[in-house]
């Protein structure tokens, strides 16, 4: 909304940072590997895919939101425009999508925590480093909610600072060879199918945009320009992490990294080999630690939240014990003894992704579309030809991912 009676708007680059900063996490770290068997210029294609469409769930989220108050949340909307049974469908699908996530990211933050623990000299069982990782995270998260907000605060803030400083210094040593003439297996596109899951659990950030309609006071001028900004920067950031990584690592080493799960450490450690100096190879670390570690604060906080919600668990402090162990107990306990499902829970978040940021939204911009069919009120362009390509866009992304589970698609390594 405009500016009115000497009140200025919010910025629109403070609700880019926030899409940019809820779509990149520790997930980026996956599309390296997934995206081994395809290669860069296929890797590319694909990412381009995936942002246009989750760009364009997200606006239809945006179309359906200006039809209603100003800060409804997604659950609502939900019901109110499909029915009690989309409602459960959507309330199922993220309460699984935060619970693999979570899982993901102790079976992540366990990899990189021993990674870690190794450049120093000491080791622990990875299920065991993952206990550690989770242990320390859940305790911050129990304790309370603002000391979440300024730890996370400070690990984006980080995150950023050591992302572009090491990327920074590496993009200039990428070999062009590496990226254009990739050794190995000489078939990329057949690979394409298999990642693009990934693809779509790289550009999750639908669900701040109720969040973002109220922030800017129903503006859609201004959730317009923070969604396509903070999804750009995202994409870029992907871009040249994909550069990055495999402009350094040739495409034959991935498959030692592969063979370990695909893990983050796997990942860190095959970089770690091949960077020039011992300096770039600590940040890199220190970047992959603040990643995991600030997506898992936010994911299990939202969970955290979700749980006592559900079953009518206080804010005291046997309340917050109680959601604190049915929120940390199952993933961490999975990941205690499958220590490197980091990769396949990034697959599942995408199934149930699908489900509730991309299919969702595009049922309810329909339902929307047919209740308001003169209104003035922001729509999407591209009619009801565009709304269909994503919607099977998220089919697919679920098809593909069955087909991976019953091991019908091609995986490299």
């Amino acid at each position: 909304m405009a500016a009115a009676q000497g009140v200025t708007s919010p910025s629109v680059i403070g609700g880019a940072m926030i899409v940019a900063g809820t779509a990149v996490g520790a997930g980026m770290f996956t599309l390296p590997v997934v995206g081994a068997g395809m290669w860069f210029s296929y890797s590319v294609l694909m990412l381009l895919v995936a942002w246009f469409c989750m760009m364009m769930a997200g606006l239809y989220l945006l179309e359906v939101n200006l039809h209603y108050k100003a800060g409804v949340n997604f659950d609502s909307l939900t019901k109110t425009i499909l029915g009690n049974f989309w409602r459960t469908v959507s309330g199922v699908s993220i309460a699984f999508l935060m619970y693999v996530l979570t899982y993901a990211y102790v079976s992540g933050g366990g990899s990189v925590v021993n990674h870690s623990l190794q450049a120093i000299g000491l080791s622990l069982p990875q299920g065991w480093a993952g206990l550690v990782f989770a242990g320390v995270l859940a305790t911050i998260v129990i304790i309370g909610t603002k000391h979440v907000g300024r730890i996370s605060t400070i690990m984006l803030g980080g995150m950023l600072i050591t992302f572009f400083m090491a990327t920074g210094n590496l993009l200039l040593d990428v070999e062009p060879a590496k990226l254009w003439m990739p050794n190995g297996d000489p078939h990329y596109s057949l690979y394409i199918l298999g990642a693009l899951p990934v693809g779509l659990a790289s550009f999750g950030f639908q669900q701040v945009v109720p969040s973002l309609v109220k922030y800017y006071d129903k503006s859609a001028s201004h959730v317009l320009k923070a969604i396509l900004i903070g999804t750009v920067l995202a994409l870029v950031i992907y871009i040249c992490w994909m550069m990055v990584t495999m402009g350094h690592i040739a495409r034959s080493e991935f498959s030692h990294i592969i063979a370990l799960g695909g893990n983050m450490g796997a990942l860190i450690e095959g970089m770690s080999k091949v960077v020039s100096s011992a300096w770039l190879s600590n940040l890199l670390t220190l970047f992959a630690n603040l990643a995991v570690a600030s997506s898992f604060l936010g994911v299990s906080l939202a969970l955290f939240d979700f749980i006592a919600d559900l079953f009518g668990f206080d804010d005291s402090w046997s309340g917050r014990i109680k959601s604190g162990l049915v929120t940390f107990v199952p993933p961490t306990v999975l990941g205690i003894f499958l220590p490197n499902g980091f990769i396949m829970a990034i697959g599942f978040a995408a199934l149930a992704g699908a489900i509730s940021v991309v299919i969702i939204p595009c049922l309810m911009a329909i339902k929307v579309r047919k209740l308001n069919p003169d209104s003035h009120s922001f729509r999407v362009p591209g009619g009801s030809g565009l709304l269909g390509v994503v919607f099977l866009y998220g089919i697919a992304v679920m098809v593909c991912h069955l087909l991976n589970m019953a091991g019908l698609l091609p995986m490299f390594g």
